[in-house]
């Protein structure tokens, strides 16, 4: 059992009530790729009795019922599947047999791969087995993410997978109007170019919006605050700041935007009236993007590790499904608000696709 590193859950938590109360509303079949986890099987206990989500655990049934029993955890409403015996496993090796041929390729042998849980699982919603994935919690990112790509449709629009994570942290000052942040891209793109993170910024900020149920206001940052700096970064920044503004009014979104800006304008109204004199009185950000994947991870890591934020996700946007990958140090409260997470955003894409393709 992996040590729980996150800091106490506050109660009332801004992200996590608001989610729940969406899902009562339009429950979810989330798929855990990696079932063999106490924490995952609390967490699934806690959607069940919240009535939010049908879980689905991937795993040895005996394994994950042993466990059960053992730590006095329900599996009431909690489904359980073992890829290499389900009945749904030659259904999913002929579609991933003809994805294959497409692609020019045949050494792989389906039946090996379908019965690894990340593939499986990606498998299930990419044909509506189940509404919305998360894994990643016993596995090193790569073999998620690779899953997630080989079998799950890109999202049109969406140039490159990126990770968003959404921190709480309401004890913290200027942490967002709501003590709720998102933070992006944390996970897939080391250096983005000037095109990726103005996709990166508009894509959060749709995500942002879709959880906090309002607009919201995004900050791309840098060393510099709109020209203090005259370096090449900075200047990248800048140029992806006006290209967001730009798409963000070709798709009439009314996203607050600014940058480039540096962390303490984007999130702190003092400082933001002593060095944008001319911005008005502005409020704390709520999406937050990153120059780089170094500064977007370690930024994450010191919020969580030394501020006391809770981290939900990553939530992975790009695909035409929603997932999301955690870190094997994720808390059970982790898994919970990240499985809330993804499942509202399956709302949103039945929402957005009733006919369930893209």
């Amino acid at each position: 059992m992996t040590q729980d590193l996150s800091s106490p859950v506050p109660a009332g938590n801004p992200f996590t009530d608001y989610l729940i109360a969406k899902l009562r509303n339009h429950p979810k079949r989330i798929v855990f790729t990696e079932g063999e986890d106490l924490r995952v099987l609390r967490a699934a206990e806690r959607l069940v009795n919240a009535e939010a989500a049908v879980p689905v655990l991937l795993g040895s049934r005996n394994a994950i019922r042993g466990m059960a029993a053992e730590n006095g955890i329900s599996l009431k409403f909690i489904n359980v599947i073992e890829p290499a015996k389900s009945s749904d496993l030659g259904l999913f090796c002929q579609h991933f047999a003809k994805v294959e041929r497409y692609r020019k390729n045949s050494a792989a042998d389906p039946a090996d791969v379908m019965s690894r849980p990340h593939y499986f699982g990606a498998m299930m919603i990419q044909y509506g087995h189940a509404d919305a994935l998360v894994g990643g919690n016993q596995s090193l990112p790569a073999a998620l993410f690779r899953a997630l790509l080989h079998t799950v449709q890109p999202m049109p629009g969406v140039s490159k997978m990126f990770g968003i994570m959404a921190l709480v942290a309401p004890h913290l000052q200027h942490f967002g109007s709501d003590g709720v942040l998102f933070l992006a891209d944390c996970g897939l793109i080391p250096q983005p170019t000037v095109d990726q993170l103005a996709m990166i910024a508009i894509e959060t900020g749709k995500q942002a919006r879709h959880f906090l149920g309002r607009e919201p206001r995004i900050a791309l940052l840098s060393h510099s605050t709109k020209g203090s700096s005259g370096t090449e970064d900075a200047r990248r920044m800048a140029a992806a700041t006006a290209l967001a503004v730009e798409h963000a009014k070709a798709a009439y979104l009314d996203f607050s935007i600014i940058g480039e800006v540096q962390a303490d304008v984007a999130l702190d109204p003092t400082a933001s009236e002593i060095k944008l004199p001319d911005a008005g009185n502005r409020q704390p950000a709520d999406v937050l993007v990153f120059p780089n994947l170094d500064a977007a991870h370690i930024s994450l890591k010191l919020l969580q590790h030394c501020a006391g934020a809770i981290n939900y996700g990553q939530i992975l946007a790009g695909l035409a499904r929603p997932a999301a990958q955690v870190p094997r140090t994720a808390s059970e409260e982790t898994i919970f608000g990240t499985a809330a997470a993804v499942g509202v955003e399956a709302i949103k894409y039945h929402q957005l696709y009733p006919d369930g393709e893209v």
